[in-house]
């Protein structure tokens, strides 16, 4: 049997990881200013992570959510103070893409309503629903498409009202910070005014920050930047710094049913041991604040070029946008400088490094990048 044939994949297998960096087979030591798609927050094998699990899954590590889990209490606990959401709920799940179709779905159920606006450019999961949020029909089969989802461009308001004027839209979807539609920050303004038609038409505001969140822009959430407060807000990725997680915040307004939500492998042991130790490690090596800082750093040593149109991001994420096809200087840079790096559309390399990422690797990517481009 062979695997399914989807990925483009590169030619390196690494087998050892530590903090911002990962070793291949052959012994070779690589920086990685990705993150696996944002998905290792705290640095890769933190002793205190791995410790955490492995002491985790020595007392028990599954049972389903038939029985109580305190773990779960603690993390939601933890979660509201680190986020300043302490009043809403927590649902705990296992991916950002279910996070996304359970808010959907919670937004429906609160609403009566069956309409869900996103945005162009948005990416919300590979799931029936979540791909069906999302603006890329390349990954949207007819079954996906059979979800009532309109379509806006980010930043026009105009837009979204005429929508919202046909009394069906439970809810509205919006990225913290849009990552594979290319790094495209929402203006302040804007995101206050879906807010504020949001209560106007009685629709849920639902804050996407699988990508965006657990410190990456320099806030808990990237949403935090713009001084609003949505109605549910989607975790997953960096979460639990590799171990599949996710979750949504759930504002106070929305009345629980029993049933109404559920999942067998969500908020399990060993994921919550893994999520309450990424919290520790957060506040322990502020880390929120350290994103930020390098973050800036990167954006300001980032070359002028002719070949380069934007710097785009807040904190380690981030989008260096060329006049051009990426696809040259990301080998580059993996096969001669041994820096990994991500990509968004064919003209922009993506940067999600972890937060633990340090000044001195900063700047190894910043000179290597210069070299590659200059």
């Amino acid at each position: 049997m062979e695997l399914f044939d989807v990925y483009s994949l590169f030619d390196v297998t690494p087998v050892r990881a530590s903090g911002c960096k990962v070793w291949d087979s052959e012994g070779q030591e690589y920086l990685d200013l990705y993150g696996g798609h944002a998905v290792i927050s705290v640095g890769h094998s933190h002793p205190d992570y791995v410790a955490a699990i492995t002491e985790q899954l020595g007392r028990i590590g599954f049972y389903s959510n038939s029985v109580r889990n305190p773990l779960q209490e603690e993390l939601a606990h933890r979660l509201g103070k680190a986020s300043g959401y302490g009043d809403y709920s927590l649902f705990l799940d296992n991916s950002g893409a279910e996070s996304n179709e359970n808010a959907a779905k919670l937004a429906s159920f609160h609403t009566g309503k069956d309409r869900i606006i996103a945005f162009r450019k948005s990416f919300h999961g590979r799931t029936s629903g979540a791909v069906a949020m999302t603006d890329n029909p390349k990954i949207v089969s007819p079954f996906n498409a059979c979800h009532k989802v309109s379509f806006c461009d980010l930043g026009n308001l105009e837009q979204v009202e005429e929508v919202l004027k046909g009394g069906d839209v439970a809810g509205i979807i919006i990225e913290g910070i849009q990552g594979c539609g290319g790094i495209n920050v929402p203006d302040a303004d804007f995101m206050k005014g879906l807010e504020e038609l949001c209560h106007r038409y009685g629709c849920c505001l639902i804050l996407d920050e699988v990508q965006s969140g657990y410190g990456r822009t320099g806030r808990f959430f990237a949403h935090q930047w713009y001084g609003i407060r949505p109605d549910i807000i989607t975790m997953g990725k960096g979460i639990a710094n590799g171990f599949p997680c996710g979750g949504i915040l759930i504002s106070p307004k929305f009345k629980a049913v029993k049933g109404m939500l559920g999942t067998t492998f969500g908020g399990n042991y060993l994921a919550m041991a893994a999520a309450i130790s990424v919290l520790d490690i957060m506040e322990k090596e502020n880390l929120t604040e350290n994103a930020l800082k390098v973050g800036e750093f990167i954006k300001a040593a980032i070359p002028a070029s002719p070949r380069i149109r934007d710097v785009r991001g807040k904190g380690l994420m981030l989008g260096i946008e060329f006049n051009e096809d990426v696809a040259p200087i990301r080998k580059k840079l993996l096969y001669e400088k041994h820096i990994f790096t991500g990509v968004s559309g064919s003209r922009m390399v993506r940067l999600l490094a972890p937060l633990c990422l340090s000044m001195d690797e900063a700047r190894r990517f910043t000179d290597s990048f210069r070299d590659c481009i200059l």
